[in-house]
C-alpha cells in the first residue's frame, strides 16, 4: 500500500484512537467475543448453547455478549419454551452480519498458515457448492449472505 503525498510523512500525522482496526480490535479483543460472533454466525443463539460451544464461563460469556451487544453486533430477542420463564436468543444485526467477510478471511489465513494444510471446515456456496474465498478487489463482486453460505466437513480434516 502506499500513502497519498501528504501523508507519507508519518511522522507529521496521527489518527492515534481513531483508528478503526484499533476500534475493531478492542470490541473483539478477546477470544470469548471473536467465538460468540462465530457461534452467532454457525446458528448458536441461546445461552448454554454458547457455554458449551466455546467452553467458556458462564460469567465470561455474559460480559462477552454485554459487549457485542453495546456495540450493536448482536441483540437479544425474547424465547419462552412452553412452561418455562421467558429467555433471551442472541442474534446478529446488520453490523454483526457485516463481520461475515472478516470472520471468514481471519477463517481463510488461518486453514493457509495454521492448519498443515488440513483445516476441519470449508465454506461455499449453498447453491451449486463453489467454495468461497475473501480477496481484496477493485471490481464490483456482489456479497453472499451468510444464510447463502454451507458450512462443510473440509474431506482431509483428521486424516494423519
Amino acid at each position: 500500500m502506499k500513502f497519498e503525498e501528504r501523508l507519507r510523512d508519518r511522522d507529521a500525522w496521527s489518527i492515534g484512537d481513531g483508528c478503526s482496526a484499533g476500534r475493531v480490535l478492542d470490541l473483539l479483543s478477546t477470544r470469548t467475543v471473536f467465538m460468540v460472533v462465530r457461534e452467532c454466525f454457525y446458528g448458536t443463539t441461546r445461552f448454554e448453547d454458547f457455554v458449551a460451544r466455546i467452553g467458556t464461563s458462564a460469567p465470561a460469556l455474559s460480559r462477552a455478549l454485554k459487549q457485542l451487544e453495546s456495540a450493536g453486533v448482536v441483540i437479544r430477542a425474547p424465547y419462552r419454551e412452553p412452561g418455562k420463564r421467558a429467555r433471551d436468543e442472541y442474534r446478529l444485526t446488520a453490523a454483526g452480519e457485516d463481520l461475515l467477510p472478516v470472520f471468514l478471511s481471519l477463517i481463510q489465513w488461518g486453514d493457509k498458515y495454521l492448519q498443515d494444510g488440513r483445516p476441519p471446515l470449508s465454506f461455499v456456496e449453498a447453491d451449486g457448492g463453489r467454495p468461497l474465498s475473501v480477496r481484496v478487489t477493485a471490481d464490483p463482486v456482489p456479497e453472499l449472505p451468510s444464510e447463502d453460505i454451507e458450512i462443510r466437513l473440509h474431506p482431509d480434516w483428521g486424516r494423519s
